[in-house]
């Protein structure tokens, strides 16, 4: 349990700062889609691939006092900024050799620059990833028929998925 919260405590720190919850939720599924080592259950809903436990486990460790959450008014919603505190980059260091995995930290600061909006579309497009590339599409339209994704942003979704399995592969050779 420990080693679980220190993975995502290291993936915040490498990050330096998250903001959003969806958008965190969307990078460690991302990141556990590419063979990074994250535990987490993901199952389907509203925004796209979500973890009920990695919600908890942000909680246990801002309540643990581990990271900063800040949480700020932004026109009809909230939207929270998530940051490792001292108290939590001592906790990190006491498990560096089982969370420290190359090329992880390039993959969490290139998602982390990545809009919100996107990673859910990249999150979706990687929750379909046992169907062929055609129903990809439709159902990216059926079940993000809100968003009124563009084939050319679902193209995107998929060059920026291989963009990261490369990032991801560089590192066995």
């Amino acid at each position: 349990m420990l080693l679980e919260h220190a993975k995502i405590l290291h993936a915040i720190q490498s990050s330096g700062e998250i903001i959003g919850r969806k958008k965190f939720q969307k990078m460690i599924y991302i990141a556990k889609k590419l063979a990074f080592p994250f535990q987490e259950k993901f199952q389907f809903h509203f925004y796209g691939p979500y973890s009920e436990e990695l919600t908890l486990q942000l909680e246990e460790l801002v309540n643990m006092g581990l990271i900063n959450e800040i949480k700020e008014k932004k026109g009809g919603y909230y939207q929270y900024r998530y940051t490792v505190t001292e108290n939590g980059e001592d906790f990190i260091h006491m498990f560096d050799e089982e969370v420290h995995h190359p090329k992880l930290n390039e993959c969490l600061t290139d998602m982390n620059e990545q809009s919100s909006r996107f990673l859910e579309l990249v999150s979706t497009v990687l929750y379909f990833d046992t169907l062929p590339k055609e129903q990809v599409y439709d159902k990216i339209s059926q079940v993000k028929s809100k968003q009124k994704y563009t084939r050319e942003e679902i193209d995107q979704a998929f060059a920026y998925i291989d963009s990261l399995k490369e990032k991801v592969s560089l590192q066995v050779q």
